[in-house]
């Protein structure tokens, strides 16, 4: 019995159970796409192949499981690099299939040809190309598991077009098992006694919650640690919900004095990379105590001298660590002086954004907008977030309960994921938790990398909710008056500010294009009345532009792009 390229990696990608598939077909991957959603793969068409590319790394990222990004060769192939990338920066498994020239065109300047393998390799893990059909199954399996072990990633898989159509008989064909779950690893004793003993000594210990344990499933253990040892927490972006957000030991309100002061930092799953300034003075004490939770080896000792470096699976360790304290019986006091430090810049803090959020002007700030979303919101919905000061206030403003439930431009600091991710969430919602919805919170900025996705978001029919905070500009913008005086001076190429968009841009009206509803919003009771009908209605997307002061920005601060103080 004969079976064609196309026919074999879909099987091997069931037999792996790789269960959402996302690209932009053509020549020559039209036929692996029917293959796909013939062996019960769900196959989403994107309408560009850099936001299929983030949605397929978000489905690793949410399910644990790589998700699939198809494309074509060349271009297409070129177009999923940056999601790639993320993924791989962001540690979140993800297999890439792009098809690539026929063989026997190679170096002719066939269609599209391109070194695909080798520019892959920067990008993933893995980049490989089948030397046969038979191969094909084995070489899935190395992708799929590749993706997961370890530090997760992006890995890539090269299909010469005259691959597709060929057919081999099955008796040939190496057929092989779904690869084990990844092994999990804990921390030697002595390191999890030291990592203890250093924690029990500490006077203002401050625990950093990073998605690395969002990832790992760690976040029953992390709460039993935080409730038996009394430690305040700090999430990284992505990891708010890990520990919900009210806990009353989060101090997110207050972060950078918890950085500046902190003397044991214990860092779960999170990296001294930029987002939490390396580590380093004057951020942080010259003299503070690093301990180090972390799967990557490699990533040990980065930046900062750990105290004590625990290698393993975060909740794993998580519990070992739970195991030592529970022998030890040791709770940091509740009444010491760093929680009332701690405590009076948390009320300070939240005053300041309160009353912002309360201002009566109009147009309307960024705070006042966020205040509207939190109260009106699903408290378990899947909130994605991009843009500059939209995300960077909205991280602030709006509270994440659950695990796994906050998506943002994440560690490489992309824009463009917002939709790919969004709709990514709302496939992996409707299958395994039916009625959850999905709010993307995007810049207006942000939201035109890949607004054309909201024609998927329709064509799905993904109940996603949209919400454009729309400042005419990227950082800041003109007002229609303003723009208006500013093309007088000549073209718009010389004298326009480069940050300005076009003044008061009916993104609403993309979505109601293609059949969802769009609502245009620039006071309080208009935005409180378009949220409640979206929220409402369960079955249709919405888009909810809401016009803010252009130059309307975050608390106390010039340049908010060159300070990026409180990311």
């Amino acid at each position: 019995e004969a079976v064609s390229g196309a026919q074999l990696i879909a099987q091997a990608l069931r037999a792996q159970n790789i269960e959402y598939m996302f690209g932009i077909v053509g020549i020559p991957v039209t036929e692996i796409a029917i293959a796909a959603q013939a062996v019960g793969i769900k196959y989403v068409g994107m309408r560009n192949e850099q936001a299929a590319c983030y949605a397929a790394s978000a489905v690793g990222y949410l399910t644990g499981r790589p998700g699939v990004c198809l494309v074509v060769s060349g271009p297409g192939f070129l177009h999923a690099l940056g999601g790639m990338a993320n993924a791989t920066i962001n540690c979140w498994p993800l297999i890439v299939i792009g098809g690539s020239s026929d063989r026997n065109q190679e170096t002719m300047g066939a269609f599209q040809e391109f070194p695909q393998v080798e520019a892959g390799r920067l990008y993933n893990k893995l980049s490989v190309r089948p030397s046969s059909l038979e191969a094909i199954p084995a070489v899935i399996e190395k992708a799929v598991r590749a993706s997961m072990y370890g530090r997760p990633g992006s890995c890539y898989i090269d299909i010469p077009g005259d691959f597709v159509n060929l057919q081999v008989n099955k008796s040939s064909v190496k057929y092989v098992e779904c690869c084990l779950p990844p092994p999990i690893s804990m921390a030697e004793h002595s390191a999890v006694s030291k990592a203890a003993s250093v924690i029990a000594l500490s006077r203002q210990p401050l625990l950093i919650i990073g998605k690395g344990a969002a990832y790992s499933h760690a976040e029953d253990n992390i709460r039993k640690l935080v409730d038996l040892c009394g430690l305040p927490f700090l999430p990284t972006p992505m990891a708010k919900g890990v520990v919900p957000d009210n806990h009353p030991n989060c101090v997110a309100a207050a972060r950078s004095t918890a950085l500046q002061h902190a003397d044991v930092i214990i860092l779960l799953g999170a990296r001294l990379n930029w987002i939490l300034h390396f580590g380093l003075p004057p951020r942080y004490r010259q003299d503070v105590k690093v301990i180090q939770i972390d799967l990557c080896a490699e990533e040990l000792g980065n930046n900062v001298r750990p105290a004590a470096t625990l290698l393993g699976d975060i909740n794993a360790v998580t519990e070992q660590l739970l195991e030592e304290f529970s022998k030890r019986s040791w709770k940091y006091p509740s009444n010491s002086e760093w929680w009332q430090k701690l405590r009076g810049k948390i009320k300070n803090n939240e005053e300041r954004s309160k009353g912002l959020a309360l201002q009566k002007s109009l147009p309307m700030n960024y705070y006042t907008v966020f205040h509207h979303i939190r109260e009106l919101i699903p408290k378990d919905c899947i909130l994605v977030s991009e843009g500059a000061n939209t995300m960077d206030i909205g991280r602030t403003m709006l509270p994440n309960f659950y695990p796994r439930q906050r998506l943002d431009a994440g560690t490489f600091g992309t824009m463009g994921v917002g939709l790919g991710f969004a709709i990514a969430a709302a496939v992996v919602a409707r299958d395994r938790t039916p009625g959850r919805r999905v709010v993307c919170v995007e810049g207006d900025s942000a939201f035109g990398f890949s607004g054309m996705e909201v024609e998927t978001i329709c064509r799905y029919n993904l109940p996603i909710l949209i919400i454009v905070v729309n400042n005419n500009g990227i950082y800041t913008g003109l007002d229609a008056n303003s723009w208006e005086e500013m093309l007088k001076f000549g073209d718009p190429a010389t004298c326009v500010p480069p940050v300005s968009l076009l003044p008061n841009a009916r993104y609403e009206k993309i979505m109601s294009a293609f059949g969802g509803k769009g609502y245009f919003v620039k006071t309080p009771e208009e935005l409180q009345n378009a949220l409640k009908a979206s929220v409402t209605d369960k079955q249709t997307p919405s888009l909810i532009n809401v016009l803010i002061d252009p130059q309307s920005e975050r608390k106390k601060q010039e340049f908010p792009w060159l300070t990026r103080s409180n990311l």
